[in-house]
């Protein structure tokens, strides 16, 4: 079971992804932008950390960490709570900007209904928060929004002017020497949250594509903790992902677990794959498409196992089986009409 919070706050603007998204006619769109750094950035960081200090030290316990790091993310909390942080909402819970504008899907005769559907005006209700408090997570929504534990993302895109350096030396280039990129900006009083087998010590560190200082500190999490709590609790017949999924094989991607061993689906409530890739011992991966977090699965019979009981048979495996990342982070849900 994950051991520790990995508490990541930002010094300064962080880099989302730096896709095809800046050209002369389009200065200010934000397509392919990817924020925040998946788990896999923070594994790579734990194991180059860990690597040196053994090496420093002399011993080899590099293959046991190998073995035993799993890490899960990314969420994010509020400044001195950090171990009540934010998870997607799953796509059950429908809450909209304004309060009428809240909703959430049952399921009758094996079919999705909206909770309101008796309601005269049916109009679609866009999701406005995408954030739930993890002390909340199997609440109803009109709970949900009473406790006020909803939230947007709490970063922003904002676009800055980056220096273009010379090929031979670190200086920038007298001619075209800046292009516009975008930055990500996080409040003062968020940071962002990793769930790990290991901990780091606490410190400034480099981290991301960019190499941006971040301040990180480890928090010990025990069995009274509610996340290890909800994370042992076993999934009966429907349950949310917290991380992005990726199912199949080692070269295609599934919107469900192909092994055999796993329980039929019956339902899904999901949104479009989202892209995924990472980089592992210098080398990029396959890339590979993921279901987003939030998405909701119904099964036909109990699986009575929580994620980390998951065989890693269950998980493609590149270099790594792919839970050691955390793909497919999950919760049990409740759903109304679920026997």
């Amino acid at each position: 079971m994950f051991k520790y919070i990995i508490n990541v706050q930002p010094l300064g603007l962080m880099y989302g992804s730096s896709g095809g998204f800046l050209s002369p006619e389009n200065l200010v769109g934000c397509s392919r932008a990817k924020f925040p750094p998946d788990a896999a950035t923070l594994s790579g960081l734990i194991l180059s950390v860990k690597r040196y200090i053994n090496q420093v030290e002399g011993t080899s316990a590099n293959k046991k960490i190998n073995q035993n790091l799993y890490v899960a993310g990314p969420f994010w909390a509020k400044e001195n709570s950090p171990k009540i942080f934010y998870t997607p909402i799953p796509w059950t819970k429908i809450i909209g900007k304004e309060k009428k504008d809240r909703d959430e899907w049952i399921i009758k005769n094996d079919q999705w209904y909206r909770h309101e559907d008796k309601r005269e005006n049916k109009q679609e209700i866009e999701p406005y928060y995408n954030w739930l408090k993890i002390n909340d997570w199997n609440q109803p929504v009109t709970i949900i929004e009473s406790n006020k534990s909803m939230e947007k993302n709490p970063w922003e895109f904002v676009s800055m002017l980056h220096p273009r350096m010379k090929d031979e030396e670190r200086h920038g280039r007298e001619k075209n020497g800046l292009f516009l990129e975008y930055a990500v900006q996080m409040p003062e009083d968020a940071s962002l949250i990793y769930l790990s087998t290991y901990y780091l010590e606490p410190g400034w560190y480099k981290f991301g594509g960019e190499n941006h200082i971040v301040e990180i500190n480890s928090i010990k999490i025990s069995e009274n903790d509610l996340i290890v709590k909800l994370l042992n609790q076993p999934i009966k017949k429907s349950f949310a992902l917290i991380t992005p999924a990726v199912w199949g094989s080692n070269r295609l991607s599934f919107r469900t677990p192909q092994n055999s061993d796993f329980p039929k689906i019956k339902l899904m409530l999901t949104d479009k794959a989202i892209p995924y890739r990472y980089r592992t011992k210098g080398r990029l991966s396959r890339g590979r498409y993921a279901v987003p977090p939030g998405s909701v699965y119904v099964l036909e019979e109990p699986l009575n196992k929580s994620w980390w009981e998951w065989p890693e048979e269950w998980f493609p495996k590149e270099g790594i089986s792919l839970k050691k990342v955390g793909s497919g982070l999950c919760l049990p849900l409740d759903i109304e009409g679920v026997v």
